[in-house]
């Protein structure tokens, strides 16, 4: 390579993340190069992979491999696939990253980008990616119906808050045949941060706590919009994560719920009909941790469908709870029979 080519390289390179719509014209301009030598510059960058192509014809767009953002819109097919996404646009992102990091973000990429394609009834996905000194940050959004409506219909609920408690448990899915519904549960896990905007509802899960909104931002519209982020020197790995509710021979088996998302946040968990949404799916595990937090107080026939009917109809799957408030748990409390498997437990 002459010095002319290095340095117009050189020059692609350190300007692409601030032109990443026109460096070709720039290219031209600086280097008194036509516009079609210019492209064939930019176009030996691409194949070399030192630059990512996104669009075509006057949509085009280039970003640095290994940069520190990515940008692009997928139209929804016949025959796309995630797995190729992945390969094309994203893994070069992140190939400075470590193993388990990459693999964190591949899980968690196609498993959102397969749903979209599978389930969101859209036209298109929108991809934001963003690396900086500490984060990766995804945003994934796609313009179809929106997955807690998707669920709502689905199963014929009154409310989307409902849905929302059904996706949390894991093992729900609208199309069972192509899906087993562990994708969202384990990319919720594996990310440090998780949240899913869709129909004026934000659900975020950090660590082991979650949070529900109705506030929603102005510039979303229908559809559904998923961000996931997580910590570059993060030391989680997927199988580590998995394992924690995994059992080697039965797979997928213990699942954490969230008792609040049960009832409106006016109204006190005192029914066997919210208890009863409540377990709807969960005679699919084996271990069910009812997590409490957000919970005032409960009834005594909430607690008795729960721990005493749900129990006695499954006496093989093991109930426990936690962060119940001292009311909460002095009720529980007097509600078990003696007899019965349930404790409070740690997560």
């Amino acid at each position: 390579m002459n010095k002319r080519s290095e340095d117009i390289r050189d020059f692609i390179l350190t300007n692409i993340e601030t032109h990443a719509s026109d460096i070709a014209p720039l290219v031209a301009s600086n280097f008194g190069v036509s516009r079609q030598s210019a492209h064939n510059y930019v176009a030996k960058e691409v194949q070399k992979g030192t630059l990512i192509k996104v669009g075509n014809t006057r949509w085009t767009r280039y970003f640095l491999a290994g940069g520190k953002h990515i940008e692009f819109t997928i139209k929804i097919k016949p025959g796309l696939a995630e797995d190729s996404i992945w390969t094309r646009y994203v893994k070069p992102m992140l190939l400075e990253q470590p193993g388990n990091v990459q693999n964190i973000c591949n899980y968690g990429f196609t498993e959102i980008i397969n749903n979209a394609i599978d389930h969101s009834e859209g036209t298109s996905i929108y991809v934001s990616i963003d690396v900086n000194d500490v984060n990766i940050s995804i945003k994934v959004m796609d313009n179809g119906i929106g997955i807690f409506q998707k669920i709502q219909r689905a199963l014929g609920l009154d409310s989307i808050r409902e849905s929302i408690l059904h996706l949390s448990k894991g093992k729900f899915t609208t199309d069972p045949t192509k899906h087993t519904g562990e994708g969202i549960f384990f990319t919720s896990r594996i990310f440090d941060k998780f949240g899913i905007l869709s129909d004026d509802m934000f659900y975020t899960f950090s660590g082991n706590d979650w949070f529900l909104s109705s506030e929603k931002e102005e510039s979303f519209g229908k559809g559904t919009f998923i961000q996931m982020q997580v910590n570059k020197q993060s030391e989680k790995t997927t199988k580590q994560v998995m394992d924690e509710y995994a059992d080697q021979d039965i797979g997928f088996m213990k699942t954490v719920v969230a008792v609040a998302l049960s009832a409106d946040p006016n109204d006190p968990h005192v029914s066997r009909s919210q208890a009863k949404r409540l377990l709807m799916g969960l005679e699919k595990f084996k271990k069910i941790i009812l997590d409490f937090n957000g919970v005032v107080s409960v009834g005594q026939a909430f607690v008795d469908e729960v721990f005493r009917v749900f129990k006695n109809a499954h006496p093989g799957i093991a109930v426990q709870y936690v962060n119940a408030n001292s009311d909460v748990e002095q009720m529980i409390k007097r509600g078990l029979n003696s007899g019965l498997d349930t404790k409070k437990d740690d997560l």
